[in-house]
């Protein structure tokens, strides 16, 4: 199956070229890292949480995730684990054969990890519909794409978002890298407190990053549940942190918060967003 772009011309621009001074924009941006990175073969990097919201909002520190990932180095594939706004499809769905399309071209998913994930996981399915509109992973891949063509993807988009589902989801993705013996990345999409001013919105998110940067998926649902903080992929970066966990990874590091007021200055309803990585 081919899967086309849902949100080029509304979350970034559809045009190639413009895309790619978008991106350039993100990282070069005041809130973004200030450069664009250099290509790295560390391989430390397990995992990072990188926000999803159009690129004139997000971007910026999304960029920030992505300039770790750049300077450690490309994997063979990236496990991209999303939220599911549109309600549509299972519970946990996979996309498991055929590639994605952006305005800069085409990637490929890993048939071999998708399907071994599918067979190793009772709650993992096969499912397209939920990838068709879903904004959440399409908007990373171009990131990755600005530097590198060759690398395959693994989307997994999560309605169910609890922690016996994030348990499970980690625990496949552990088996399968070392089955494969495959160097993966997983990549958590997530916003973090919705339309609430700026004070509350980001009191509440840094207590929740603190959990993220102590690699603490428990206390991060107990925060997130006593706070009342609405964060959209919640399961996806407990999916992360747990799987980086168990792929080695002994460190977590908050790389960049800011809002959306940040970008607009309007700081009466905001959006949260954060970056972060695991090694």
């Amino acid at each position: 199956m081919i899967r086309k772009p849902a949100v080029a011309g509304l979350f970034y621009e559809s045009d190639p070229n413009s895309l790619r001074e978008r991106i350039e924009w993100c990282f070069k941006h005041k809130l973004g890292p200030g450069s664009l990175p250099e290509l790295g073969d560390q391989h430390q990097i397990k995992g990072v949480v990188a926000p999803h919201a159009g690129y004139v909002y997000s971007g910026p520190v999304a960029a920030h995730s992505y300039y770790k990932i750049v300077e450690n180095g490309f994997p063979e594939t990236f496990i991209i684990l999303c939220p599911n706004h549109t309600g549509m499809g299972s519970g946990v769905s996979i996309m498991a054969e055929g590639e994605w399309i952006t305005p800069l071209g085409s990637v490929k998913i890993d048939n071999e990890f998708s399907r071994g994930l599918v067979l190793n996981s009772g709650i993992i399915d096969s499912d397209n519909v939920a990838h068709s509109q879903e904004h959440s992973c399409e908007v990373h891949i171009p990131f990755l794409q600005y530097f590198k063509k060759d690398f395959e993807i693994v989307p997994i988009s999560m309605w169910m978002q609890d922690l016996e589902t994030a348990q499970e989801i980690a625990n496949s993705i552990a088996e399968i890298s070392k089955e494969l013996e495959k160097d993966v990345v997983i990549i958590a999409s997530s916003d973090f407190t919705h339309y609430q001013p700026q004070e509350f919105a980001s009191a509440n998110d840094h207590q929740v990053l603190e959990s993220i940067s102590h690699m603490d998926e428990k206390q991060m649902y107990a925060r997130i549940n006593n706070l009342n903080v609405s964060m959209c992929g919640y399961g996806p970066v407990a999916t992360a942190i747990i799987a980086s966990k168990l792929m080695g990874a002994v460190k977590g590091e908050i790389l960049k918060y800011a809002t959306s007021g940040d970008l607009t200055g309007d700081y009466s309803s905001v959006v949260g967003y954060g970056s972060a990585f695991f090694r």
